[in-house]
Order: structure tokens, then sequence, then C-alpha cells
């Protein structure tokens, strides 16, 4: 049997980060069995389909890396994949569980219901209160012919005192109770489908074989199941793996946007301008993140290759998956590991890779600069980036002498010697032939041997050239810079000090 799995998003809105993941591990699975993954748009609720929506999804999953075999987007053998295009096809199925009287007719308003809820919280449309309802198994053959010409939905007829187990591949055998199921709506009153009824059938028409998606449709698994059952799909019903939650930080609750807001990241692969709202929320994209970072970090949350090895390319991760390694238990976003990942694939780019990154931040400041030494500047700071644009901020130094001094390093070091030592480096740096790192360190030893070594001074010289205490290699950074330019940065730091 050929593997066949979707990644079925409704285009309501921004993607969030789980709906990349489980993209992501339908991928890994389908590419490491050699089968076909497939992308479906579930726009069968057209009162919250968003403009933009579905441009979004798809760019966010290239973005990724995701790529598919066949849906929207890409074509193949079972278009239309918009379920709002196959709305045609799902009523003959409806007709036949009607048929079959696995389905029934139900004219309920809205208003009656939300008025039953209110007299019942725990209130089900199910079997005992089906009897007591406006519907096809109450109302006369004549009263049903007359009410539907009006509106109407039709529902599932779930069985009475029966338990309904789901196998699935993460969890095992899960097994739920009918009286705790209510009679789903199938088809709507505008005459489309429900997503329990189109995913059932489009999975079937599609021949997916396995569903891999997120725990919050487990409760609807053993509608599902039933409805295989009832279409007479039972030995075609695909593999169910339902996936665990992605936690708060603190592992306390599902994650959710406004938690990503308070904690200063984002829950969007790409940024996001709501056209319902106006606002704009920022993507992993835009703060800096790397594709292979997030795709690295992701496949880590909730799923294990079984060894400590955390750094998997794409290539590694498909070798590796397997749907029996995915835990049961939520996944914590711990953004702090998302960075960790970010700066070692930023670091692993080359010199001539990182200095492609630095000239535009550069050109944006109007701040000239050569291919080779946008080369260098970025080996010298490729240990201290996490983000992309950290480039451009912490190269600056390299172009344009501090205004102001890190008063708290200043304060500590500044004294007689310190000067002394600073002056002479100044006088003798232009001296040093050729200027290079090594000889420039011997150069300052030389000056400061007298009073105790350069140890003392290597924090205050590094203010006087950057105007912070913390930086990239010094002497690497005093190469760079050169001799005229280190000496001019360290007689105005001294006479800054003396007025």
């Amino acid at each position: 049997m050929e593997v066949r799995v979707r990644f079925a998003p409704s285009p309501t809105g921004a993607l969030h980060i789980g709906g990349v993941r489980t993209a992501l591990y339908n991928y890994l699975f389908a590419r490491q069995q050699g089968g076909k993954m497939l992308l479906r748009l579930e726009d069968t609720d057209q009162t919250r389909f968003v403009p933009g929506a579905e441009k979004y999804i798809l760019d966010a999953l290239r973005w990724a890396g995701i790529e598919f075999d066949e849906g929207a987007g890409t074509g193949g053998p079972y278009a239309p994949y918009k379920q709002s295009e196959r709305k045609d096809l799902y009523f003959q199925f409806a007709e036949k569980l009607l048929q079959s009287g696995r389905a029934y007719y139900a004219f309920d308003a809205p208003e009656e219901l939300e008025e039953q809820r209110k007299k019942s919280p725990s209130f089900l449309y199910g079997g005992a209160a089906r009897q007591q309802l406006k519907n096809s198994l109450t109302l006369s053959s004549e009263e049903v012919t007359r009410r539907l010409s009006g509106s109407y939905v039709i529902r599932i007829k779930i069985p009475e005192n029966e338990t309904i187990a789901v196998n699935d591949m993460i969890r095992g055998e899960v097994r739920f109770h009918s009286s705790q199921l209510d009679d789903k709506v199938l088809m709507k009153s505008d005459g489309m489908p429900t997503y329990h009824l189109a995913c059932v059938v489009d999975d079937y028409l599609m021949k997916i074989s396995h569903v891999i998606r997120g725990e919050e449709w487990l409760p609807s698994s053993p509608l599902h199941v039933l409805l295989y059952r009832y279409l007479g799909w039972e030995e075609n019903m695909p593999r169910f793996a339902h996936l665990p939650l992605l936690l708060k930080p603190d592992g306390k609750g599902k994650l959710s946007k406004r938690d990503a807001e308070a904690g200063g990241f984002p829950v969007f692969p790409l940024a996001w301008n709501d056209p319902k709202t106006g606002e704009t929320a920022q993507g992993f994209r835009e703060a800096g993140y790397l594709p292979e970072a997030m795709v690295n970090f992701l496949a880590l949350l909730g799923w294990s290759p079984g060894n400590d090895n955390e750094l998997l390319t794409m290539k590694e991760l498909v070798s590796l998956f397997s749907v029996e390694r995915i835990q049961k238990a939520g996944a914590r976003f711990d953004i702090k590991k998302a960075v960790w990942f970010n700066q070692h694939y930023l670091r692993k780019k080359s010199d001539r890779e990182l200095a492609e990154i630095l000239l535009p931040q550069l050109k944006e400041k109007n701040i000239a600069c050569e291919v080779s030494k946008a080369e260098r500047i970025a080996s010298a700071l490729r240990e201290r980036i996490s983000f992309p644009n950290d480039l451009g901020e912490q190269s600056l130094p390299f172009f344009i002498a501090p205004q102001n001094f890190d008063e708290g390093v200043v304060s500590k070091k500044w004294n007689i010697d310190a000067r002394q030592i600073l002056t002479d480096f100044a006088s003798s740096v232009k001296n040093i032939q050729p200027f290079q790192s090594s000889l420039i360190k011997e150069g300052l030893d030389k000056c400061s041997e007298k009073f105790g070594g350069s140890g003392k001074i290597l924090q205050l010289l590094r203010v006087s050239l950057m105007g912070t205490g913390a930086g990239p290699d010094l002497m690497q950074f005093i190469e760079e810079i050169g001799a005229d330019e280190t000496a001019r940065r360290i007689d105005r730091f001294v006479k800054k000090r003396e007025s």
C-alpha cells in the first residue's frame, strides 16, 4: 500500500507554528516511507474565510522547505484540492447515510438549541435528546417533506450504548462511549458539508493512508471511525496519529498567540497582516529565524531520534523519523532552544554567506564596504550572533567611532597606570609592521609589561575603541580598523576622560 498523507489547514487566518510542525511531521513520514504528501484546503466554513490566508499558508510552508506532491497550488489526480470546489460531491454521501438510517434531517432553529443549552449546560443532541427535538426521527413523513423546503441540517445518528475504539499510532487504543458523543451536523443549512463529513470523504477518495494531525482532533476521531463504518469504507480507513500539544514555555497549558506576545516571541512562521483587524503580527522569518533552524527545532518538539544528537538537517530528519517515537505528552515551547538552533545554523554559514547578509544592512545605513572587508568582519562576529540583524548592529564599531563609553567598565578600570598604557600604545601602534593581530598583541604587551601585563588594560582598551566592554576578538578588531584609527580613538577617549 502506498503511503499517502495530507496536511489540511483551514484558510481562516495565519498558520500557527503548531500547524507547521504538523505539516513537517507529515512531510517527514511521507518522505521516510517513500510516499506522497498532499495539501488540501478545508474551507467549508465560508463565514470564517479570510482573504490572503491561502497564500499565506503556501508561502509559510515553502519557507519551511515543506514540499507537496499534490494539492492546492500544485494540482494532481484528485483535484480540486479545495473543499469549497468539491461541494457538489459531498451530498451524495450524506444521502447514502440518510437512506441507510445512519443520518437524519434536523429542523431545530439555532435559538431553540441555544435555549436547550441554557436549561442544561451538558445538553447533547444525541440519543437521550433527539426523540424530543424537531427532526425526521420524530416528525411525520409529511411534515418532514414540508420542512425540507426550508432550512435544515443533516446529522449523523450516533449509536446508543456502544464503545468506539480508535487505534492511534501514538496513544494505542483510545476508547469512547457513544453516550458522550452528540449527533454532529454533517451537512449545514447552507448546503456545505462540515469538516467531519468532508474530511472523511476526501481522505477516502484521495486514498489517504495515514492521518497525522493535532491532539485537538482526538475527540472527533470516534465520529470519523463511525463514518468510515457507515459508508462501507472501514477496510480503507487510514491509520490515525494524534500529535501532542505545543505547550507554553513554562509547560502550563497550550501555547497561544497571547502567550507568545507576553514572552516576546512570534507564534506564526511569517508576519501576518490581519485584513479584518488591521493588526500585524511578527513572524519567525521576520524575527530573524532561519528556516533550517526552525525545522530542526520543531521536529524535536514531541519527537526524538533516539540518541543525543539534536542538530539534524532535513535530510537527516527524513532518514531517522518514525511516528512511534512521537511522545504522548505535550511539548514545551522553549524559545531559548529555538534561539540556540538559530545560532548554530547561522554560524555554520561561510564568511561569504554572512557577508551577503551583512552588506545590505550596511547599505541601509549608508556605509560603504567592500566584500572582502565584509567577509573579515563577518568572520570576527560569527561567534557572537544569534540573528542575521546582529551582524549589522555589531559591525558598526568597525566603521564608526563610539560617542559614548561603558561607564561601568571605565569607573573600575580607569587609573593613572591605565592612562599611561593607553597613551603609550596609541603612540607606538603606528610603528607595528606588518599590522597583524599577533604583532599588535606583542606591541600592547610591551607597553604594559612594566605595569603588570596587558590583562588589566584589555577591557578598557576595548571600551576606548568600541564603546562597550564586550565584542569580537580585540586584536582582530584593531587590525581591521587600522593603526591610524586605533590611535585616533584612544586619544579621543583619553582626552574625554581628562576634560
